[in-house]
């Protein structure tokens, strides 16, 4: 398996647990029979912790579209490099970094691990665009 998919395969094993964790406070935020309702009376807001958790996975969420792209662009053009596998794993670091950012509230830090989370995927799609032509 090249680097690029191990870091996308550990990345989905990281928004797991970033569900675990994130589903764990919010029942306990909203009790049991809330987390399993059909929610047909609206979303719940989630605030705290909880919601700190639900912000970062949903944000996960974003940022994972964007890296699985590169990562499928990089692989099916056989593109991988030295420095997309670098880019790969400085996007699963600063993931991993962003949850104690995010609900910690590091200021600005957090703004900085995303981004750099961001600019690594960015690389990496440019990196295979070049290399394809």
């Amino acid at each position: 398996m090249t680097p690029e998919l191990t870091a996308l395969a550990l990345a989905g094993l990281l928004q797991t647990g970033q569900f675990a964790a994130y589903s764990i406070m919010a029942q306990r935020q909203v009790g049991r029979r809330a987390a399993m309702s059909p929610r047909d009376g609206g979303q719940v807001q989630l605030t705290g912790m909880a919601g700190r958790l639900q912000r970062a996975f949903n944000n996960h969420f974003e940022g994972l579209i964007m890296f699985t792209l590169a990562v499928v662009v990089v692989t099916l053009g056989q593109a991988g490099s030295t420095l997309t596998a670098i880019c790969a794993w400085i996007y699963l670091a600063a993931r991993i970094l962003y949850i104690p950012a995010y609900l910690l509230g590091w200021v600005p830090g957090r703004s900085i691990i995303w981004i750099t989370g961001f600019a690594a995927t960015v690389l990496m799609i440019l990196s295979a665009l070049i290399s394809s032509s």
